[in-house]
């Protein structure tokens, strides 16, 4: 990137989520922002439609862009992050990589060592962070003590090639690690989940307790009959309430002056900026290029939601055989 001259960028994996990634560098192109050089997909149609909509090139091969790109978002599946991203890295191309960064720790570690060797960015998809209601509470959170989470959704026809905890939990394993604060380490994790329609487990719920006392509940499904993405906690003097499929976000409070309790509650719904999400992610993935700033989600970030998620896993690897053991099965 020069002062002169616009990035190149691309995406390479244009199904469900990739295809919105084409559709706002398309409109960042028109707005002189990057030059969007293209789109890559394993699926001929699928990459063909997509180029077509957006008016860019596109590749049946991601090795023909590496070397030749500015900035490349990875929205492949979990198991080709690795060595997508690390290619495009060791080239010095900036990338976004779809949640959760990596399937394993290890692959995490390597995307993130390769970004430091090159100097190359490395920001992770953590789209929750970007939805407007988060945007507008983030700034009034203070010190939560307790989380109620669902994230319930119908069965998708995507994402089966991970569980139910990379595929949608991980959103909220990262936004309570990041409220809570990153320098928090995490004391305890339990957790249940079993598989019901796929082979891998569709239904969780984990608690995962922090050194400082914090406590998080959180349930996640894909075999819901309705959606619902909905964030509860207490923090000192608050209770706040976040709803990302609605864009809602409040804080109920007490004042201390009142002459009664019940006089002095205070309810105070934040005003929301309704960008998109996405758009804000590769925004400010963008903005940090050309200011040469930290990525708003770090390779680190995306490693410890990964981590945390292993830890609700092996915990519900443990349950299950458990359960097999007492049926016999």
């Amino acid at each position: 990137m020069t002062q002169n001259s616009n990035p190149n960028a691309a995406v390479i994996g244009v199904g469900s989520l990739g295809r919105h990634h084409a559709r706002n560098y398309a409109e960042l192109e028109r707005e002189g922002r990057v030059n969007f050089v293209g789109v890559c997909d394993v699926t001929a149609d699928t990459r063909e439609k997509v180029a077509a909509d957006n008016g860019c090139k596109s590749f049946a091969d991601w090795h023909e862009l590496v070397g030749k790109l500015d900035v490349v978002s990875v929205a492949t599946p979990t198991e080709t992050h690795c060595e997508i991203a690390c290619a495009f890295l060791e080239g010095g191309t900036n990338v976004l990589v779809e949640k959760p960064i990596a399937l394993t720790l290890e692959e995490a570690d390597r995307m993130i060592a390769a970004a430091t060797k090159s100097g190359a960015k490395l920001m992770v998809g953590q789209l929750e962070r970007f939805n407007p209601a988060m945007v507008a509470l983030r700034p009034h959170v203070t010190k939560p003590l307790y989380f109620e989470i669902h994230r319930v959704s119908p069965f998708p026809n995507r994402s089966l090639d991970v569980d139910v905890v990379l595929d949608v939990m991980i959103h909220d394993l990262d936004a309570v690690q990041w409220l809570v604060g990153k320098d928090v380490k995490v004391a305890g994790i339990h957790a249940v989940g079993i598989p019901v329609i796929s082979d891998k487990v569709d239904a969780a719920n984990a608690r995962i307790e922090f050194e400082n006392g914090a406590v998080a509940n959180i349930t996640a499904s894909r075999i819901g009959t309705e959606k619902i993405r909905k964030t509860r906690f207490y923090q000192t003097n608050a209770y706040v309430v976040l709803d990302y499929a609605t864009k809602f976000a409040s804080l109920t409070s007490l004042n201390p002056d009142a002459s009664h309790p019940l006089l002095g509650i205070s309810i105070n719904r934040l005003e929301i900026d309704d960008v998109e999400p996405l758009r804000a992610e590769i925004t400010a993935f963008l903005d940090s290029i050309e200011k040469g700033s930290e990525t708003p989600v770090t390779g680190e970030d995306g490693r410890r939601a990964l981590a945390l998620a292993v830890g609700v896993l092996e915990k519900i690897d443990a349950h299950l055989i458990g359960v097999r053991k007492s049926i016999g099965s």
